[in-house]
């Protein structure tokens, strides 16, 4: 095996001894190692954090590796592994790192409540009326006017002006125990505590990113061995609407899906695919509602979930493409 990259990292015990670990990529015709090792107080022991030929895998499983052993205390002799001089962060950051840790149940619940119907009666998905980190702020700072919700994070004036009556309504009903302006916070929250905050959002990212390479690799298989979309969502544990927007990313990369498509779409009717398509090609296949609305009838789609429609749609919109690009070759 070829040595690609090595660092060492430390960490100080409670002992006050120095203990050190060390990370190692590794490469042997085209498949790529990450290796952990650090003392285990009988020796040394080592943790293979990958194997395998995705130099993108190989890469996310070695930031999300370094991630964990920086939040549990170790610091790279070299640094530069996850840009750790830009993670000192700023005012921002520590109102976020402090609201997420110091968030109040009881009006952290209420405002969820509270977004949960906003979300149904502006018929929109409840993060584009809040996040939860911005709730989370909301409910461990407590703001009782309009001026207070303003210094919070992510809260600008079109939020205000749609949302700021109701939010105080909320949060009035429940005391507040710090105080406005929130110069107090970085003081009060201590540069370690956001540090580890911060290593721990980073340990997510990376966690996220990583998993997302393995579904990747597991649908392209999966699509290769002639899966179809039930088996897939079976075998990767994630929504049936996930699945097919990571479909429709793959096509976007280059990867031919039609092995799928064909399977799936040999199940609709001929008339139905022939509709579908004709719709597709006067309608335009930016926005599928005007789509959905040319191929079915108000009586064939009352009372029904229409996601299933939606992903017939998004199916055909996938197939009508390949062949496109197929046609310009």
């Amino acid at each position: 095996m070829q040595l690609v990259f090595m660092n060492t990292l430390e960490k100080r015990t409670e002992e006050g001894r120095v203990v050190a670990g060390q990370v190692a990529i590794g490469e042997t015709q085209g498949n790529w190692t990450v290796c952990w090792t650090e003392p285990d107080g009988s020796g040394e022991r080592r943790n293979v954090w990958f194997e395998g030929t995705s130099w993108e895998e190989m890469i996310a499983a070695f930031r999300h590796g370094i991630a964990v052993v920086m939040g549990e205390g170790y610091e790279p002799v070299l640094d530069g592994m996850l840009e750790e001089k830009r993670m000192a962060g700023g005012t921002v950051s520590m109102l976020q790192c402090y609201g997420e840790l110091h968030a109040r149940e009881e009006l952290f619940e209420a405002l969820r409540e509270w977004r949960r119907g906003k979300a149904v009666a502006e018929k929109k998905a409840a993060y584009l009326v809040s996040t939860n980190r911005l709730l989370w702020m909301i409910s461990a700072f407590v703001p009782h006017t309009e001026e207070e919700l303003k210094q919070i994070p992510g809260w600008g004036s079109n939020k205000s002006a749609a949302y700021a009556a109701e939010i105080i309504a909320v949060t009035t009903r429940f005391d507040r125990r710090t105080t406005f302006p929130l110069t107090w916070v970085p003081e009060a929250l201590g540069t370690e505590t956001h540090m580890k905050w911060l290593l721990k959002q980073k340990e997510n990212k990376y966690s996220a990113e990583l998993e997302r390479h393995r579904a990747k690799r597991d649908i392209l298989n999966g699509v290769r061995e002639g899966c179809g979309l039930d088996e897939l969502v079976a075998m990767l544990g994630i929504e049936r609407r996930d699945l097919i927007e990571r479909i429709e990313l793959l096509d976007h990369e280059g990867y031919d899906m039609s092995p799928l498509l064909d399977r799936e779409l040999q199940q609709l009717p001929e008339e139905e695919r022939q509709k579908i398509g004709r719709a597709l090609q006067e309608v335009g296949d930016r926005y599928l509602k005007p789509v959905l609305k040319q191929v079915y009838s108000e009586s064939e789609l009352q009372g029904k979930p229409l996601d299933p429609f939606y992903e017939r749609l998004r199916l055909m919109r996938l197939r009508q493409k390949r062949i496109a690009a197929l046609a310009a070759m």
